[in-house]
């Protein structure tokens, strides 16, 4: 099975510091191997945002590029704003590109690899699928 791959796990695994024994950088090394991991434009966007250096940004996008954009419909943006309306009304907040990842994975039956803890909040109003590394985890996903 595909997995969309977030932003969260994307810059973890990039990082010049990246732990190679950490489980989220180990399962997504195991993914690409399967190729199993899955990219969307936006997120790739995310993950190249902020670099200050340009020797850096050009070898990420070089890094990046080997990861095709998964293509997108309209009706993905269009559930993607319904998600966020759903969630806002219930007290739940998101970014844009969180919802759309959300509705590209449900439209396309996918479970979402993140670490970021926002997506455990949304699982339930949304039945979205959440990624679990293989190997344990104990404190790796930020803010749950």
């Amino acid at each position: 099975m595909k997995i969309i791959i977030d932003t969260s796990v994307w810059s973890r695994f990039f990082r010049r510091t990246a732990n190679w024994a950490d489980p989220i950088v180990v399962e997504l090394h195991d993914l690409i191997d399967e190729s199993r991991a899955q990219m969307i434009g936006p997120v790739r966007q995310e993950v190249l945002s902020g670099i200050r250096f340009t020797t850096q940004y050009v070898r990420l996008r070089k890094h990046l590029r080997a990861f095709p954009d998964l293509p997108l419909e309209m009706k993905d943006y269009e559930v993607g704003a319904e998600y966020y309306n759903l969630c806002r009304k219930k007290g739940i907040q998101g970014s844009n590109v969180d919802f759309l990842i959300c509705s590209i994975a449900k439209r396309r039956n996918m479970p979402i690899f993140t670490t970021d803890g926002d997506f455990h909040l949304y699982k339930p109003l949304l039945a979205i699928e959440i990624h679990i590394p293989r190997m344990p985890l104990s404190d790796h996903i930020d803010n749950i």
